[in-house]
Formats: structure tokens, C-alpha cells, sequence
């Protein structure tokens, strides 16, 4: 069963991306499961650091855009879903290619949700794991 209460398919998150931060790192999403999302971002000269591997800050955007893009689609029209705290456990360096993110949920609560991220490199190899709360807003209506 899908936990998605808005269409999400790649195409509609990747122009919903579009002129952001995630666009311009070039992340992608590329699969929308019943219960995950998966996206990937090449490892270029925009996401590494000066010693020539993949950067622990883009490994936590690729992991938190995962993660608050998930957690608002599951969201109804009344609520969005902030970023409340990330912890990135960095497992292994890139040095080329690119990494592909997993997000997929641990807990929907009513004023929060959990999101666990697990980033892998070209070979399959686990680079990263992260955890990500989400707090739950209420819109305000002007």
C-alpha cells in the first residue's frame, strides 16, 4: 500500500526540484516505491571537497532533500513537513560517479515523522547512513 497522498512520480518531484538546491547539485530522483524514494547525484566538482571525495555536507543534502521531499508528499494539503535534526554517519568515500540515495520511513506521526537515508556508491557499497526528523506544520491561511 502506498503511503504517498499526493502523486509523486519522478518527473513531478524532479520539476518540483527545478531552481533549487537539488537541481543545482544535480541530484535526480529517479524512483518513487510504495514506500521509498530513490534519488541519485553524480560525484563532480560541485559536491567534492578539495581532497578529491564526495563532501559529508552533500551526502546530508541528497539525505535531508530525500527525506523532506518524502515527508511532504505523504503530507495532506493542510500540512508541511521541516527539517528537525540529521544525523549523517559517513561509511565509505566516493571518488567518482555518483552516489544513490534511499530514503524510507520509520515512523508517520502526527508531529513528526522519521526518515532513515542510506546512500550507496556505483558498486553498491553502503557510503553513507543517515537518519532524518521531520517536524509537521500546520498551513496558516491567510
Amino acid at each position: 500500500m502506498s503511503i504517498w497522498k499526493h502523486t509523486a512520480t519522478p518527473n513531478i518531484i524532479n520539476e518540483f526540484c527545478k531552481n533549487t538546491l537539488v537541481s543545482h547539485i544535480d541530484i535526480e530522483i529517479t524512483e518513487v516505491g510504495d514506500d521509498f524514494l530513490k534519488a541519485t547525484m553524480p560525484v563532480s566538482d560541485k559536491t567534492k571537497q578539495p581532497l578529491g571525495i564526495l563532501h559529508g555536507g552533500a551526502n546530508c543534502v541528497l539525505a535531508e532533500s530525500l527525506g523532506s521531499i518524502a515527508g511532504n508528499f505523504v503530507l495532506d494539503d493542510q500540512h508541511y513537513a521541516v527539517g528537525l535534526n540529521i544525523t549523517t554517519h559517513h561509511l565509505k568515500a566516493a571518488r567518482s560517479g555518483s552516489v544513490t540515495g534511499v530514503a524510507s520511513v520509520i515512523h508517520l506521526g502526527r508531529t513528526t515523522q522519521l526518515w532513515n537515508i542510506d546512500t550507496f556508491n556505483s558498486n553498491g557499497d553502503k557510503t553513507s547512513s543517515t537518519r532524518l526528523e521531520m517536524m509537521v506544520l500546520e498551513k496558516k491561511i491567510s
